[in-house]
C-alpha cells in the first residue's frame, strides 16, 4: 500500500461539492473485483460546463436573474399595475422599455455564455488516446472516465487529474508547466512509484491489476491525499510529484500513462473556477443612493397628487366635469380603495423619473469602455509582449477615485530579475567579479582589510597565485578555506527546487571547469528568481549543477562529476520560511543542508560565525539587496534513522498530516552548522520612483508592504522615493508585548504632533503590527494618518490583507488599491477596492485574481491619472445626466395636473414617453460616457495635481447632485409655464386664428425638451469627434422626422388619433418656432451664465489647465488623441 499527499500553505479557494463519503476507491482500468461485494461508485464524466444556460433554460433563468435586480422589478411592477387599473398611460409605456432592457442585457449574456459553450465543446471534444482491451483507443476527451489509463504525449495539455504510472524514462519521471493553472513557467518534475514505472508499454498496463483509496475532489491545488494498493507490495510513502493536473502541459518528455481519478467538474481546476469580482464601486453606491431620493420624490409626487385631488372633489363649488363623471360603482366603492387605485394611477403617471435605461446605459458604457484600456498602446510592454487586461468592467470609474495605493516591493516595485552581488562565507565577505570572488575584509589571520582576490575555485586548486601579501593565510587556513567555500557552494547547488532543460554538457568535464561558462550550455527553470541567481552563481564560480533524478543530484565541481542521492526534500513554507535537503555525499555521510531568511537560519544554528554573518546580513540589506542564510549538519547514522521513520510516519498519516509534518521538520532543523549568507539584487523597475512621485502629487498615500526583512526595506523604500532624505523615519519594531508597542504609539504620536511640520515615514514589522492591531487599532491608525508614507515589513499574505481592510473601514472610508504580482500578494488584491496585478516573473496568480493586469508599475500612472480620470467624469456625468434629463421629463406631467384638475391626465403622447428615454436622448450621454476627453491626456499625466480634482467622488457630491436637480426642475418649469404663457387659452399662435389643442401643448413641451437636454449635453461635451456631431444633431433630426412620420404618415393604422396632424400643424406656426427657440436659449443661457462665472471666479485646477489650452496652437485629432488605442 502507498500512502502520500500534496500539502502547502497557498489554498486556492473554490467550491468543493458534497459527497457521502469521505474517500473514494478507484480501481485502475475499471478492473472491478468479481466476488459480488463491491458496490460501484458513481463518477461524473469529462466534460467540462464553464457555461451559465442550455437552450431550455435561458429565458426562464435569464429573466429571474434579471428581476432580481431591484430596478427591473420595480418597472415590471409598474408594468402589472398598468395591466390591472385603469391608468392614464398606457402599458406600453412601461412594457416597452422595460423590454428593450430585458432584451439587451438578455442578448449580451447569451452571447457571452454562447462563447463559453463553444469553448467548452472545443475542450470537451479534444481528441485523446485510452487502454481499453488491451490497446490504445481514440476518443474524446469527455469520454473519459474514473479509472482510465490515459496516454499523453510532449506539449500536450493533461485532460483530466490523473496519477502518474509510467513514462518514457527509466525512472518514470516528466516534466510538466502549470502555467494556465498558477501561472509558474517553470518545469515541475513528477515521478510514478518505481513498481508502475517499468509498465511502459500497453500490455504491460494490461496486466497492471491496483487500487486508488483517494479523498474526495476538493479545490486546494496543494492538497492530495491517497492510497495505492498494488498486489503484493508493501506500503512506500508517495509524494505530490505523482499528481498531474488537468491543464498542466506535458514538457520535454515523450509520452506518459496516467490513470484519471477526478474528472470533469470535479478536477482541481474546475473546481478553482473563480466567479466575477462583486466589488461595488462608489459610482454604484452613490447612484442607488440617488435612485432612493428620487423614489422618495416619485411617491411624494404620487402622494401630493392624490391628496389634492381628493380635497378638490371635497369642495361644493366645483362641479365634476362631465368626461370625468365617475360611474355608480365607482361612486360606491371604498374610499381606500378609491385613494389607493389613485395613488398607483399617479405612481404610474410620474414613474418615469426613475430612468430605467440608466442601468443598460451604464452596463454598455462599461463594457465597451473596458476596451479601451487593452487597445492603448502606452499600456503596453513591448519586451514581454504583454497589453493591459481587464478582467472586470465594473471598477473602471473607480480608478479615478483611489486614496490609497498598497504595493508588494519584490517584482511590483523591482524586476524580480536577480543577480548575485555579494555572499558571507565563514565570516567574510565576498563580492562576485567576472566570476571570481573578491574579498572586502580581513582574513583570519591577515593583519589588515586590504581587498584579497580569490579566483574561481578552479584556480582555488593551484594555490601558487595566493601569496601572503595578497591573502596573508597560512597554508593550512588556505587549505580550510577552500573546504568552506567548497561546502558552502554545494550547499547552493544542492539545496533548492531547481530544474534544468536542454542540457548539453558536453565538453563540460573536459579540463578544469572555466569561469568563463556559458548559460545556453545549461538552461535553469526555478520556481524562485533568488533559486535560479543562486545556482547560476555557483556554476560561475566553479560548482555547477547538472541534473537531477528522482533520486540523485549530479554536481560538478572543478570539471569532476559528483553524485549526491537525494533522501527527502523539506519543501519551503511560509511558516519556516526555509526548506532543506537531505543527501548522501560520494563518500556515503548523510548532509542536511538548509536555507531560508537569516530570521529562520540564525536561531537554528548552534555553529559557524553567526554574530559576523548577521552583520553582513544587515549591510547586504542596507544596499537593498535580498539575503539568504545557509547551514548545514552532518547526520549520523542512527539520526537519520531516527529522521526516515518519523518522516515516514509524518508523510503517511491519514489525520492532521501537516501538523505532523511541521513537528517533524522542526525536530530535523536544528542544531545547524552556518556556513554564510547570500545577497542577490532585485534592480528597481523603469520609471518607478516618477510614478511614486507622481501618486504622491496626486493626493494618494502609497504603503509598501512586503516580506523583505527591515533593512532591505527601506533601503529599497529610499531609492525608489517612497521615503526621501529629508523625511522623518519613524520605527515601529521588534515590539515584545502589548504596553511596549503601547508606549511607542504614544511617543510616535507625540513626536508627530510637535514635529508637524515636516513630513513623517513609518517603518513597521509584521510582529509589532500584530501587537498594534491587538489593542491598539485606533492608535495605530492615528499614527499611520499623520504619515506621508508607510512600510511594513516581514509581513505575511493575510496580515497584507488585514492592513487594508483597517484602513478600508476606517471612518474616512477611503478608496484603496493593491498592487502585487505573486501568490502572496492574492489576498490583499482582492481584500481592497481596485485590485491590480503585475504580470511578473512570480507567476499568474496575481494577475488572474486581479481587476486590472498590467505588465510595470509605472502602467499605473496612466490607468489612473488618465483613463481613471476619463471614466470617472465620464460615468459621473452619465449619471447626472439621465437623472436630470428625466426631472425635465416628468415634472410638466407634475405640473399639468393642477391644470387638469388632477383627472390624471398624461401631457405627452404614449409613443413619446416610450421613446424619450429609448432614442431621443440615449446615443448622445453614450457616446460622451465613451469618447469624452475634458482635457488631453498628456496634461493629465504631466499634471497630477489634476487628480486631485475628481476625488472623493466630488463629481457625485450632494452639491453637484442638488445643482443637477434644481437645474432639471427649472427647466421644466421654463419647458410647462413658457409654453403655458405662450400658448395659453386666449392666445393663438396658428394664423387662421384657431388655438392649440391639449396634445399640441405636450408635444411643444416635448419638442422643447429633447432640444434643450440634448444641447445641455453638447455644452457638456469637451472632445468633438464626428462621432459625437453624428449622434447629437442626428437625435433632434430624428426626433423631427419620426414626429412628422408619426403624425402625418402613420396615423391611418393606430388605434388612437391623437397625434394626427399635430406635430405638422405645430410647425407650420413661425411663432411656434420663436417660442421653441425663446425657451431653448432661457434654459441654456442661465446654465451658461453660471459656468462662466464658476470658470472666472472660482475655477478648479483642471479648468485652469482647460483655459491653457487654448493657447495652444491646436488639439490632435481624435484618432490619434484617444491616447494611442488599437486593437
Amino acid at each position: 500500500m502507498f500512502k502520500g499527499e500534496f500539502m502547502r500553505k497557498i489554498n486556492m479557494h473554490g467550491f468543493d461539492p458534497p459527497h457521502q463519503s469521505d474517500t473514494r476507491t478507484i480501481y485502475i482500468a475499471n478492473r472491478f473485483p468479481q466476488n459480488g461485494l463491491y458496490t460501484p461508485q458513481k463518477f461524473i464524466d469529462n466534460r467540462i460546463i464553464s457555461s451559465k444556460y442550455t437552450v431550455w433554460n435561458f429565458v426562464p433563468k435569464n429573466l429571474f436573474e434579471q428581476f432580481r435586480r431591484v430596478a427591473n422589478f420595480y418597472f415590471l411592477i409598474i408594468f402589472l399595475v398598468q395591466l390591472m387599473i385603469d391608468t392614464p398611460t398606457s402599458p406600453i409605456t412601461s412594457g416597452l422599455p422595460l423590454f428593450f432592457v430585458i432584451t439587451v442585457t438578455a442578448i449580451k449574456q447569451g452571447y457571452e455564455d454562447w462563447l463559453r459553450h463553444n469553448s467548452d465543446n472545443e475542450v470537451n471534444g479534444a481528441p485523446v488516446y485510452v487502454v481499453r482491451s488491451g490497446g490504445l483507443v481514440k476518443t474524446r476527451s469527455k469520454n473519459i472516465r474514473v479509472g482510465d489509463i490515459v496516454r499523453i504525449a510532449k506539449d500536450e495539455i493533461f485532460p483530466a487529474d490523473l496519477v502518474l504510472l509510467s513514462s518514457d524514462r527509466l525512472d518514470g519521471s516528466c516534466h510538466v508547466t502549470t502555467a494556465s493553472l498558477d501561472g509558474e513557467t517553470n518545469l515541475k518534475t513528477h515521478v510514478a512509484v518505481p513498481e508502475t514505472a517499468v509498465l511502459q508499454t500497453v500490455a504491460s498496463l494490461d496486466t497492471l491489476i491496483a487500487v486508488i483509496e483517494c479523498q474526495q475532489p476538493e479545490a486546494d491545488l496543494y492538497r492530495y491525499i491517497y492510497e495505492k494498493s498494488l498486489e503484493k507490495i508493501n506500503p512506500k510513502p508517495l509524494g505530490p510529484e505523482s499528481l498531474l493536473l488537468r491543464g498542466a502541459r506535458l514538457k520535454n518528455t515523450k509520452e506518459i500513462f496516467g490513470v484519471a481519478i477526478y474528472t470533469g467538474m470535479e478536477t482541481k481546476m474546475a473546481l478553482n473556477y473563480k466567479s466575477k469580482s462583486q466589488k461595488r464601486s462608489a459610482v454604484e453606491k452613490s447612484m442607488n443612493t440617488f435612485l432612493i431620493i428620487y423614489l422618495i420624490i416619485l411617491i411624494s409626487e404620487a402622494i401630493i397628487s392624490t391628496i389634492l385631488k381628493y380635497t378638490w372633489e371635497a369642495e361644493e363649488k366645483w362641479d365634476e366635469p362631465w368626461y370625468n363623471q365617475k360611474t355608480e360603482h365607482q361612486r360606491n366603492s371604498s374610499k381606500i380603495l378609491r385613494f389607493i387605485s389613485d395613488f398607483l394611477a399617479f405612481l404610474v403617471l410620474y414613474n418615469f423619473i426613475i430612468p430605467i435605461s440608466l442601468y443598460v446605459t451604464v452596463e454598455m458604457q462599461k463594457f465597451l469602455g473596458s476596451f479601451f484600456i487593452g487597445w492603448d498602446l502606452d499600456l503596453y510592454h513591448e519586451e514581454s509582449g504583454q497589453k493591459a487586461q481587464v478582467n472586470t468592467s465594473d471598477l473602471n470609474e473607480e480608478l479615478g477615485q483611489v486614496e490609497y495605493v498598497f504595493t508588494d516591493k519584490t517584482g511590483t516595485l523591482t524586476e524580480n530579475e536577480m543577480q548575485f552581488r555579494e555572499c558571507s562565507i565563514n565570516g567574510i565577505k565576498y563580492q562576485e567579479i567576472n566570476g571570481r570572488l573578491v574579498s572586502e575584509g580581513p582574513t583570519p589571520d591577515s593583519s589588515e582589510g586590504s581587498l584579497s582576490y580569490l579566483n574561481s575555485l578552479s584556480h582555488l586548486n593551484n594555490l601558487s597565485h595566493l601569496t601572503t601579501s595578497s591573502f596573508r593565510t597560512s597554508p593550512e587556513n588556505e587549505t580550510e578555506l577552500i573546504k568552506e567555500h567548497n561546502l558552502f557552494f554545494k550547499a547552493v547547488s544542492l539545496c533548492h527546487t531547481v530544474q534544468i532543460s536542454n542540457v548539453q554538457t558536453d565538453g563540460i568535464g573536459d579540463g578544469p571547469w572555466q569561469s568563463n561558462f556559458a548559460p545556453s550550455q545549461l538552461e535553469y527553470y526555478a520556481s524562485s528568481p533568488d533559486e535560479k541567481a543562486l545556482v547560476e552563481a555557483a556554476a560561475r564560480i566553479g560548482i555547477v549543477f547538472v541534473g537531477n533524478s528522482e533520486e540523485t543530484m549530479e554536481v560538478k565541481t572543478l570539471g569532476k562529476l559528483e553524485r549526491y542521492k537525494l533522501l527527502h526534500i523539506l519543501e519551503f513554507d511560509s511558516d519556516r520560511r526555509r526548506m532543506s535537503v537531505i543527501v548522501q555525499a560520494p563518500s556515503g555521510e548523510k548532509l542536511l543542508f538548509a536555507k531560508g531568511a537569516e530570521s529562520s537560519i540564525l536561531p537554528k544554528c548552534v555553529g559557524g560565525e553567526i554574530e559576523k554573518t548577521r552583520i553582513h546580513v544587515d549591510e547586504f540589506a542596507l544596499k537593498g539587496l535580498r539575503t539568504l542564510c545557509m547551514a548545514y549538519k552532518q547526520l549520523t547514522f542512527k539520526e537519520y534513522e531516527e529522521i526516515d521513520r518519523r518522516l515516514f510516519e509524518a508523510r503517511t498519516a491519514l489525520q492532521q498530516r501537516e501538523e505532523k509534518l511541521a513537528d517533524v521538520f522542526q525536530f530535523i532543523e536544528k542544531d545547524l552548522i552556518l556556513l554564510g549568507a547570500t545577497a542577490v539584487e532585485d534592480r528597481l523597475q523603469d520609471r518607478v520612483r516618477e510614478t511614486i512621485e507622481a501618486l504622491r502629487m496626486a493626493g494618494i498615500k502609497v504603503w509598501v508592504l512586503t516580506g523583505d526583512k527591515h533593512e532591505t526595506a527601506v533601503s529599497v523604500s529610499l531609492s525608489c522615493g517612497h521615503f526621501h532624505r529629508t523625511m522623518n523615519i519613524l520605527e515601529l519594531i521588534n515590539q515584545k508585548s502589548d504596553s511596549e508597542c503601547a508606549e511607542q504609539l504614544r511617543q510616535l504620536a507625540r513626536r508627530i504632533t510637535e514635529d508637524h511640520v515636516i513630513q513623517h515615514g513609518l517603518v513597521v514589522d509584521g510582529t509589532s503590527l500584530s501587537l498594534a492591531l491587538r489593542e491598539h487599532e485606533k492608535l495605530f491608525m492615528e499614527v499611520c494618518r499623520n504619515c506621508s508614507a508607510v512600510l511594513c515589513c516581514r509581513m505575511a499574505p493575510l496580515q497584507k490583507a488585514k492592513v487594508i481592510r483597517l484602513i478600508k473601514i476606517s471612518p474616512e472610508k477611503p478608496i484603496t488599491l493593491a498592487v502585487g504580482d505573486g501568490a502572496n500578494d492574492v489576498s490583499m488584491i482582492q481584500e481592497a477596492h481596485v485590485g491590480i496585478g503585475i504580470m511578473g516573473k512570480e507567476g499568474r496568480q496575481a494577475a488572474r485574481n486581479s481587476d486590472y493586469a498590467i505588465a510595470r508599475f509605472k502602467f499605473l500612472s496612466k490607468l489612473l491619472f488618465v483613463h481613471g480620470h476619463y471614466y470617472y467624469i465620464r460615468i459621473a456625468t452619465l449619471v447626472q445626466y439621465f437623472f436630470y434629463k428625466n426631472v425635465c421629463f416628468i415634472t410638466p406631467q407634475f405640473l399639468y395636473q393642477f391644470y387638469c384638475l388632477f383627472s390624471q391626465q398624461t401631457l405627452y403622447d404614449s409613443v413619446y414617453l416610450t421613446l424619450y428615454n429609448i432614442c431621443f436622448t440615449s446615443l448622445p450621454i453614450l457616446i460622451y460616457s465613451l469618447l469624452e476627453q475634458h482635457i488631453d491626456p498628456h496634461v493629465l499625466q504631466s499634471k497630477p495635481t489634476l487628480y486631485r480634482d475628481i476625488s472623493k467622488n466630488r463629481q457625485l457630491s450632494i452639491k453637484t447632485f442638488l445643482y443637477w436637480t434644481i437645474l432639471g426642475f427649472s427647466h421644466a418649469f421654463i419647458f410647462f409655464f413658457g409654453s403655458y404663457f405662450l400658448i395659453g387659452k386666449d392666445i393663438s399662435l396658428l394664423g387662421n386664428g384657431q388655438m392649440f389643442g391639449n396634445w399640441t401643448f405636450g408635444t411643444l413641451v416635448f419638442t422643447v425638451m429633447v432640444i434643450t437636454v440634448t444641447v445641455k449635453m453638447a455644452l457638456e461635451t469637451h472632445f468633438w469627434t464626428w462621432i459625437n456631431h453624428l449622434v447629437t444633431w442626428g437625435s433632434i433630426v430624428f426626433y423631427f422626422i419620426f414626429s412628422l412620420f408619426y403624425g402625418g404618415i402613420l396615423w391611418p393604422f393606430l388605434g388612437s388619433q391623437n397625434m394626427y396632424f399635430v406635430f405638422i400643424q405645430l410647425l407650420s406656426s413661425g411663432s411656434a418656432w420663436f417660442a421653441i427657440i425663446i425657451m431653448v436659449v432661457t434654459c441654456l443661457f442661465l446654465d451658461i451664465v453660471k459656468k462662466v462665472f464658476d470658470r472666472q471666479l472660482h475655477p478648479t485646477n483642471t479648468e485652469k489647465a482647460q483655459t491653457s489650452l487654448l493657447f495652444l496652437i491646436s488639439r490632435p485629432s481624435w484618432t490619434n488623441t484617444l491616447v494611442k488605442y488599437n486593437k
